[in-house]
């Protein structure tokens, strides 16, 4: 893609841009104030496959290269994980979403799995396209 590592990394710290990059995500606000740092923390409402979830979306782990983004509710624990490498002027970026059912939702976790992996591909893709609008 072609923006560089400094401006994805930037755009896609702001968990409230998953609006316009995750296909699943309806509303992301963001909650509290202070810089976008690790620590901020995000409302995230999203529709997959007809069922709506809300979760707490956290920015654990923010460097040049990568951005991880923790997300939990009652019944699960997301863990989004982004890097974004160099790639001559541009940029490569890799999109990982691990999902853990919790409780008796357990039960859901290698159904989940696969949901998660194709939805996981589909967000990589209309990130990418949302990206390289960025220049």
């Amino acid at each position: 893609m072609s923006p560089p590592p400094a401006k994805v990394v930037d755009y896609l710290k702001d968990f409230a841009n998953a609006e316009d990059w995750d296909p699943g995500t309806q509303t992301c606000t963001r909650t509290g104030g202070g810089a976008l740092a690790e620590g901020a923390s995000w409302h995230n409402v999203s529709n997959i496959f007809g069922v709506t979830a809300e979760l707490t979306y956290v920015l654990c782990e923010l460097t040049d290269s990568k951005l991880v983004f923790v997300g939990t509710n009652k019944s699960s624990t997301s863990i989004d994980t982004i890097t974004v490498v160099p790639d001559g002027p541009g940029s490569k970026l890799t999109y990982r979403a691990d999902l853990e059912m919790n409780g008796a939702a357990k039960l859901l976790n290698p159904v989940m799995k696969l949901v998660f992996e194709k939805l996981a591909t589909d967000i990589e893709k209309q990130m990418v396209t949302v990206l390289n609008q960025l220049n």
